[in-house]
């Protein structure tokens, strides 16, 4: 069987962990992923310290297939990814030609001037490969397993648009959830035994209050479509019959959400 690409992801700024800015790009780039088959195993934030960005891209690098930063590859002082990236790999960070060439093509564009801040922006690790950016032209970079993008959402997305067809995929999963008003502690013996029998399945139960009272989303995720269809079948039934047991007291199952992630 062929192995599951993995990734990781690294938020990269102080704003993030002040909370001044609310990160918007974690959960587009775990939906993004999963669409492709890879498994998202693991996000970080760091602040702008180059120490701190050194050592997480390191470990990440040799544990997944991929590493997807954002952050820190703007004009500004405070913009210290692409140095950390390269102190990282142990490379030198200078102006790339053809990035410079996008940026001087750009700025004449817009009528602005390409001063040593902005050109900044053209300064890449030694060895990368740039990744192309419709929106704002500043290209991001690849180097080795990590992909290196801005921090602005719409940046961001184009970004994984340009980076797509370099990657690796996977078989994708197929998800299946069913809501059922009722207490966590009812399900969670019966649950754990479908989940005993379908190892294949990854069974999760998300509580939460809804108008009635308690309540659980199950939702159960797998790559092996019998297994999903058996394991499903499985909580559903255990699910019909607590609540026929429980509907004095209010149970209910909701219908069923099949979907691809």
């Amino acid at each position: 069987m062929t192995a599951v690409p993995t990734a990781a992801v690294l938020l990269i700024g102080d704003e993030i962990l002040s909370g001044r800015t609310k990160d918007k790009n974690l959960g587009f780039i775990a939906d993004y992923l999963t669409s492709l088959g890879i498994d998202l195993k693991e996000a970080r934030i760091v602040p702008d310290v180059e120490a701190e960005i050194v050592a997480a891209v390191r470990a990440l690098s040799a544990r997944y297939t991929y590493v997807f930063t954002t952050g820190g590859i703007g004009p500004t002082h405070d913009d210290i990814t692409a140095d950390s990236i390269g102190r990282a790999f142990n490379v030198e960070v200078d102006h790339d030609p053809a990035a410079v060439a996008i940026l001087l093509d750009w700025f004449k564009q817009i009528g602005r001037e390409p001063n040593e801040a902005r050109m900044r922006m053209a300064r890449i690790p030694k060895g990368a490969t740039l990744i192309d950016n419709p929106v704002s032209k500043a290209p991001g970079f690849q180097i080795r397993n990590v992909f290196v993008m801005a921090g602005i959402p719409k940046v961001m997305h184009a970004m994984m648009d340009s980076i797509a067809p370099r990657l690796a995929r996977g078989t994708r999963i197929e998800s299946k959830a069913i809501t059922v008003l009722g207490g966590e502690g009812d399900i969670a013996k019966p649950l754990k035994d479908v989940q005993d029998r379908y190892p294949q399945v990854v069974i999760g139960s998300y509580p939460f209050e809804s108008a009635s009272g308690f309540a659980a989303q199950l939702v159960l995720r797998s790559r092996d479509p019998a297994a999903l269809a058996g394991a499903f079948a499985d909580v559903r039934a255990m699910a019909e019959q607590l609540t026929e047991e429980g509907r004095a007291r209010g149970w209910s199952v909701a219908e069923a959400e099949t979907r691809s992630n």
